[in-house]
Order: structure tokens, then C-alpha cells, then sequence
């Protein structure tokens, strides 16, 4: 969310930033908005200031005893009375008008994201391995490598049948060493992160409040896309969420700083934009589980900590020993809350394809104005906005389909990759019970 003071000082280029996200000029309209909302706020001081003097007036009055001038000032004051109810309604609509229109921009672009309209203008900024099929390492005898449901049903351990019948489409049943597995990847990310990283693991609550919601910009503008629980709740669509929040309404001291979190939680999603979309499998389900990373940082320090982020995401893929790409991705396919942001592709010998499997990015203090998240400097000073940053590290589903794809062998079983095995109880390789 914006500063409207800084978008009167610096009209031109908050214009400039829309544009590269592919929006219309919006600065001549958010500035007229703000000059009713000064318009209002003036005229109910104006009649509060008139109120205070003729108070005094009238005081005055009826030291002179004039009292036909006390009861002109009476009159007057009671006109006033009468009115202040409407200019306060006034006010409170020209303010509710211009911050309804600020919480629907996204955040503009750090000057070094690529210009595009689209995922097709994301550009690749590092590659790592290569892929199974042409080393020789793994897949040995595999000619055509299968897709992870397809392993899955193979071995009754992935059941979709199921799970629609319980739940509708979009959810599965795991159950087995698929089970264990999964459960593992997800125990052996947070390991990686809270032991190597430094992050701080945190069990937060997985359903949260409108405000918690509006803090990490998932509402008002995807509403569609989460799932609402009862009347003022709704579930994670993902860790962020909660983690991001947790310094809402606070003022930390630049000592304190930066705060790292993680948690492996269940998230939710509507996925309402995605109808036909990965429909097999479980590559886009309403219910995933993710181990997140959140970072909360001062300006100077957050893009140093972008870069440590999506170091600490890398880290386990390659721990997996995983091929993979990371993308920075371009303006046009960038998330509403970011300022930059990467993902981490992984390859699928199944699809063929690379898969996201991790996006990191940072937010500046795009975030933070909406929680009201501040810190004050060791130099003192007024209190300033923090800086956030999340991350997947990574999204646990997708790790069990990357491991499943890059590990099966020719008879349909998959090996256990070395990092994994202390998770699988000495367990090195799932086979059709």
C-alpha cells in the first residue's frame, strides 16, 4: 500500500512503475481523491475552529449582557451542531474512497526486474545440475519417464478416486511410504531451515483474521481465491500470512532486526482463476502443505536478505540433489505485493517440463504500511517502515512430486534420496506393498 504524500512528491515516477506492471497513469486520480479527502477534513476543522470562537464569543456576549448577540452566537453554534454529523460522514468517505483505491495497486517494481507482459518475459538467472535422464545417474532403463500420479496409483499409495469422493476434485489421499514420505520432505526442510539458516520455527494459527489477510495483500483484490472460515475468519492460503503478521501493530528496535521465520503449515486455495489448469495430479490442490520462510528486515538490509532467502530455498534442492533453474521473474508476471521476486523451477522428467517449486520475494515496505509494522533506527529518530520478504522453502507437494519423478526406476519403484533416508526410518527405496 502507498503513501499518498509520496505519490503527490513523486507522481511521475509511481506512473512510471505502473506502466511497467502494464497499468493505466494513476496518479491525477488518487491525487484528486486526496484533495476531497483534504477538502472534507478541512471543512469539518473549519466548522469545529468557528464552533471554539463563537463559544468564546458568546462568553463574551453575556459578560456584555447583549443577549441578542448570545442567542445569534447560540443559534449559529447549534447550526453548526447540526451540521457536523454530515461533514464527518463526508470526511469519512473521501478517506475510505482514496484508501479503497490505494489497497487495489500492486507494488511497483525494483528498477532492475526485467519488462514483460507475461511468464514468457521471465529470464533465467541461474541453472544448477542437470537433468536425470542425460547423466546416466538415475532413471537407468527408464525410457519414458512417468508422471508422479502415475507412479503413485501404480504403487496404491496415491489415491485421487478417494479423496474426490470425500472431498471433490483437487484432493488426495497419500498413504503408506508415499505418506511417510511426504511427512518427511516437509520434516527435512524445516530441519535444513531452523538448523542451518537460523530461522525461528513458529506453529502459527491456520486460520486468521480480515486485517491479517489485508496485511499481506491478500485481500480486498483475491478474495476469490481463499477459503473463508465462518464469519470473520479465513484458512491460510499460505505461512505467510500469519508469519508477516506477527509484527503488525508493533514498533521493534533496529537491534531486534532481522527477524527470520519459518513454519511448515497446510495451506488453502481457492485456485478460482485456474479452472482447467493441472487438473491431474497434484500439482494445483486446494489443501498443500509448505514449509515458508518470512524475513523481516530494515530498507538497507532487505535485498542483501532477498538474495540469503532464495540461497536458503536452493539449499535443500540441491540437498535432494535436484536439477533446477531459478527465474527472476518479469514485471508482468510478478506477485501483487512484490518488488522483485524469483523462482525456483524444478525439472520434471515426467512432464518434461520445469516446475515452480519456490518463490521468493520482497515485498519493501508495501506490506508493512498495511500492518502498520515500523521500527525505530539505532540512530534514532521517527519511527520507519519495515521491510518484508517471504519465500517457499519449499512447497512440500511439490517436492514429493519432484523426488518421485527424478528417482523412479524402471520396475515403478522410487528410490529414497540419501538426505531422506534418516526421515524414512533407514527406508531407501517405496515399492508396491
Amino acid at each position: 500500500m502507498y503513501d499518498i504524500k509520496w505519490i503527490r512528491e513523486n507522481a511521475e515516477a509511481f506512473d512510471t512503475g505502473l506502466k511497467r506492471r502494464g497499468l493505466s497513469p494513476l496518479s491525477k486520480s488518487l491525487l484528486d481523491l486526496d484533495d476531497t479527502r483534504r477538502s472534507a477534513i478541512a471543512k469539518a476543522q473549519n466548522a469545529q475552529e468557528r464552533r471554539n470562537a463563537l463559544s468564546k464569543d458568546i462568553g463574551k456576549a453575556m459578560g456584555a449582557k447583549d443577549v441578542a448577540l448570545a442567542e445569534s452566537l447560540k443559534a449559529e453554534v447549534a447550526s453548526l451542531k447540526e451540521l457536523a454529523p454530515a461533514l464527518e460522514a463526508e470526511e469519512k468517505a473521501a478517506v475510505e474512497a482514496l484508501n479503497e483505491q490505494l489497497a487495489a495497486i500492486p507494488n511497483i517494481p525494483n528498477d532492475d526486474v526485467p519488462e514483460g507482459a507475461d511468464e514468457h518475459g521471465n529470464v533465467v538467472k541461474s541453472t544448477h545440475g542437470e537433468k536425470p535422464e542425460e547423466t546416466g545417474r538415475r532413471l537407468i532403463g527408464v525410457n519414458k519417464p512417468k508422471e508422479h500420479y502415475e507412479l503413485g496409483e501404480a504403487l496404491g499409495q496415491m489415491d485421487f478416486e478417494t479423496a474426490a469422493k470425500l472431498s471433490g476434485s483437487r484432493f488426495v489421499v497419500l498413504n503408506q511410504q508415499i505418506a511417510r514420505l511426504n511427512r518427511a520432505i516437509g520434516q527435512f526442510m524445516l530441519d535444513v531451515h531452523t538448523e542451518e539458516h537460523g530461522y525461528t520455527e513458529v506453529n502459527p494459527p491456520l486460520m486468521v483474521r480480515d486485517d491479517a489477510m489485508f496485511g499481506t495483500a491478500q485481500l480486498p483484490k483475491f478474495r476469490d481465491d481463499q477459503f473463508r472460515a465462518g464469519d470473520d475468519h479465513w484458512l491460510i492460503p499460505t505461512a505467510e500470512v500469519p508469519l508477516t503478521n506477527l509484527v503488525r501493530e508493533s514498533i521493534l528496535s533496529e537491534e531486534e532486526l532481522p527477524r527470520r521465520y519459518t513454519a511448515l503449515t497446510p495451506c488453502f486455495r481457492a485456485e478460482a482463476g485456474s479452472a482447467g489448469r493441472d487438473t491431474r495430479g497434484m500439482l494445483r490442490q486446494h489443501q498443500f502443505e509448505k514449509v515458508e520462510l518470512v524475513s523481516i528486515t530494515t530498507p538497507d538490509k532487505s535485498l542483501e536478505e532477498h538474495e540469503r532467502m532464495l540461497a536458503c530455498a536452493e539449499a535443500v534442492l540441491k540437498k535432494l540433489d535436484l536439477h533446477y533453474r531459478v527465474m527472476t521473474l518479469c514485471t508482468g508476471d510478478m506477485g501483487f505485493a512484490s518488488q522483485k521476486t524469483y523462482d525456483i523451477e524444478v525439472w520434471l522428467p515426467g512432464q518434461k517440463t520445469y516446475r515452480e517449486i519456490s518463490s521468493c520475494s520482497v515485498c519493501g515496505d508495501f506490506q508493512a504500511r498495511r500492518m502498520n509494522a515500523r521500527y525505530r533506527s539505532s540512530e534514532g529518530g521517527a519511527p520507519r517502515f519495515l521491510h518484508t520478504l517471504n519465500g517457499s522453502g519449499t512447497a512440500v507437494g511439490r517436492g514429493l512430486i519432484a523426488v518421485m519423478e527424478n528417482y523412479q526406476n524402471a520396475d515403478g519403484s522410487i528410490s529414497v534420496p540419501d538426505a531422506l533416508v534418516p526421515y524414512m526410518r533407514g527406508v531407501t527405496k517405496i515399492e508396491k506393498a
